[in-house]
């Protein structure tokens, strides 16, 4: 029963199944089709684009139907550049409304027919469920317009002054790609506000839509992940202080230990007998690598050299234990004012709402407790995301 959404718009539903067009999308069966999104009312159907890893229609088309998508690509493209050039905006009219019938029982029969290929040729993803969660919630995040004011920056810093055009001429937008990298951490499309490339003396030109913003985030979320996939406890107090008084002693201070640290964690011919003693990364990569591929605890499997595969283990279970837990904070914050920012790598920001203080506690534990145990959490707020100031 393999059916498309001809529209993402919460008011547009019209739905291509069997050959036909149906307005009512409650009265229709809906099993499977290419992409989520936020408005099916079925959240059962099976997804194609994430069978196929995040691979587009270009890729996957099977050579038998190549030249039938390439023409109705093709038309589509036509149609949208003529909506842009007649200055029409797509965010105020429903797609299925501004183009001929044929067209459309064309370009959404041949998708549904790539569509049945993708599920009877690609396997399911082993974290599925994980993929289509972060589709959704990437997604939420980017249908959310950022809130700019470039006054509250500090233009007597060159810095500002040299990299200004990078927010001026931004989008207001955040589109995460969630296929970006190889360990599944978050990357961002072209088109997308630079939130995880943005220089810091630019951050204070972000302001919440709501009263402040609330970010959380991991102690030292890397060298815990490292802790947990070992099975050693974790510290409760700050993990570099801990390192700094555990493993050298007392010898070091906190900046020279977390300094230390990261410089033989990951560099695989990098040798110190107390991280090597503390630590034992040639276990881990007994117990997760083989031969080429690394398999993490989320079920992610990646291939690697074995220079790169403690690197990649690391990120990739950090970047998918942190994303688990934002999945929690969204549905904690479910129509609530409140909601996510955005994220930068294991760090969650809220659009926060004074009225929605009540879920705070919640949130924080939820963001703590994680499939390894509770690991510490920092909490900062602020009136702008260039001002954000840690708090107990």
């Amino acid at each position: 029963m393999t059916f498309q959404l001809m529209d993402t718009k919460h008011e547009c539903v019209a739905v291509f199944k069997d050959g036909k067009i149906h307005s009512d999308i409650d009265a229709v069966e809906l099993d499977r089709t290419w992409s989520p999104s936020a408005n099916l009312p079925n959240a059962q159907a099976q997804y194609a684009s994430i069978y196929a890893l995040g691979k587009g229609l270009d890729k996957v088309c099977p050579e038998n139907l190549q030249d039938r998508w390439i023409k109705c690509r093709n038309k589509a493209q036509a149609f949208f550049k003529s909506f842009h050039n007649a200055k029409v905006d797509l965010n105020d009219v429903c797609f299925y409304d501004l183009v001929p019938k044929k067209f459309l029982l064309d370009y959404y029969g041949i998708k549904n027919d790539i569509t049945d290929h993708v599920f009877a040729n690609f396997e399911k993803p082993k974290n599925y469920d994980f993929l289509v969660n972060l589709h959704m919630l990437t997604e939420k995040i980017r249908r959310q317009p950022l809130k700019i004011n470039i006054k509250n920056l500090k233009f007597s810093d060159l810095k500002v002054r040299n990299s200004l055009s990078k927010v001026k001429n931004a989008n207001r937008f955040i589109d995460y790609n969630m296929w970006g990298t190889v360990t599944g951490r978050l990357a961002t499309n072209p088109s997308s506000f630079p939130i995880l490339t943005l220089n810091k003396e630019l951050r204070a030109c972000i302001e919440p839509n709501n009263d402040c913003f609330v970010e959380l985030d991991f102690n030292s979320a890397e060298l815990r992940v490292l802790l947990a996939l070992l099975g050693q406890d974790q510290p409760k107090e700050d993990i570099h202080s801990w390192v700094a008084q555990n493993v050298f002693m007392g010898k070091h201070t906190r900046a020279e230990s977390k300094t230390k640290t990261f410089a033989w964690l990951y560099n695989p011919k990098a040798r110190n007998k107390k991280l090597n003693e503390k630590f034992d990364r040639d276990s881990l990569l007994e117990k997760h690598y083989d031969v080429e591929t690394i398999t993490t605890p989320f079920g992610r499997s990646i291939n690697c050299s074995k220079d790169k595969a403690l690197n990649y283990l690391i990120q990739s279970t950090t970047s998918d234990m942190f994303l688990t837990n934002a999945f929690k904070v969204d549905t904690i914050l479910k129509n609530r004012k409140s909601y996510i920012a955005f994220c930068i790598h294991d760090s969650l920001v809220l659009d926060f709402s004074k009225e929605d203080k009540d879920l705070l506690g919640s949130i924080i534990k939820e963001f703590s407790d994680t499939k390894f145990g509770e690991f510490r959490s920092n909490l900062s707020l602020g009136k702008n995301f260039g001002d954000m100031r840690e708090i107990e």
